[in-house]
């Protein structure tokens, strides 16, 4: 049996009954911070170029084929998120993308689902670089030196706008990792943070947020994000990931969250690509393929 065959029996066998919770009452939501209201000017360029020669984009021969794949991952995502056909999930604009271990391509998942995305009609795209431990995306993107997600996390007075940044592709912006700081863990998990979310979950509701998370087996940090998230993309490496370390991440996830799995280098499956085979685990328990 597969890793993702064996992967899906356990999402279906840890999903609870019950129907999924409400997003809360205006009432009950916190109070958006306060503090100062700058927004940041500064402009990141995206080199594809120098993207594709670290490994982030695919070859210029796959563009196109790869391209096509992440139309088919994106739409469950996009419907869920934004209640296309479908009911809206509870934060379902927040994506976590992450895996269970390093080296699955779940950075090269995250930016290239953004770039698929940000090409939807009426849709933003929000990446944020939650890997606060290797923040790849940010040091590819020049943007290691300013501050980020934990710095806002850790100071009240920042506001999140002050720390998003734009880039020179349209519809598309970028959150940094942030200066690193040893209490990483307890600022993803506290109260601030749940408002920084809530903030990047209602403040543009036509806007997706991805955040690239680091390998849920590997760190406690991705765990605190996986909390927050409405949907989380896990990518699994074909014919490498160890299939206790898929069952082991799973195990680590809420019950009810909905979950996605994409299989990533696969040659094995001649109608859905090279790269991905998509798969969703849906709030009723029942597991789609496509």
């Amino acid at each position: 049996m597969s890793v993702i065959e064996n992967a899906i029996k356990r999402l279906q066998a840890s999903q609870v009954a019950a129907a999924p919770a409400r997003s809360p009452s205006p009432a009950a939501r916190r109070p958006e911070p306060t503090g100062e209201t700058t927004t940041s000017t500064r402009i990141i360029p995206i080199d594809l170029d120098g993207l594709r020669s670290v490994g982030l984009l695919p070859p210029a021969h796959q563009e196109r084929e790869i391209a096509q794949q992440y139309r088919q991952i994106k739409r469950p995502l996009i419907n869920s998120a934004l209640g296309r056909g479908v009911e809206p999930l509870p934060q379902g604009n927040l994506v976590m993308v992450a895996s269970a271990v390093p080296g699955e391509g779940k950075t090269f998942t995250s930016l290239n689902l953004a770039l698929s995305m940000r090409l939807e009609e009426d849709v933003t795209v929000l990446l944020v670089d939650g890997d606060v431990v290797n923040p790849r995306l940010s040091q590819v993107l020049g943007a290691d030196d300013v501050r980020g997600l934990l710095d806002v996390a850790k100071d009240p007075s920042l506001s999140l706008s002050s720390a998003i940044l734009q880039t020179d592709i349209p519809g598309l912006s970028f959150l940094p990792a942030g200066h690193q700081d040893p209490k990483a863990t307890e600022l993803l998990a506290s109260a601030r943070m749940q408002d920084v979310v809530a903030q990047l979950s209602r403040q543009d509701p036509s806007r997706l947020v991805l955040f690239d998370s680091a390998p849920l087996l590997l760190t406690t940090e991705s765990h605190a994000l996986t909390d927050v998230a409405g949907q989380i993309l896990l990518v699994v490496r074909a014919d490498q990931t160890p299939q206790h370390a898929v069952l082991d991440a799973i195990d680590t996830l809420s019950e009810g969250k909905s979950v996605s799995l994409v299989l990533n280098q696969s040659t094995k499956q001649p109608h859905s690509g090279y790269y991905y085979r998509y798969l969703n685990r849906k709030a009723d328990g029942k597991d789609d393929a496509s």
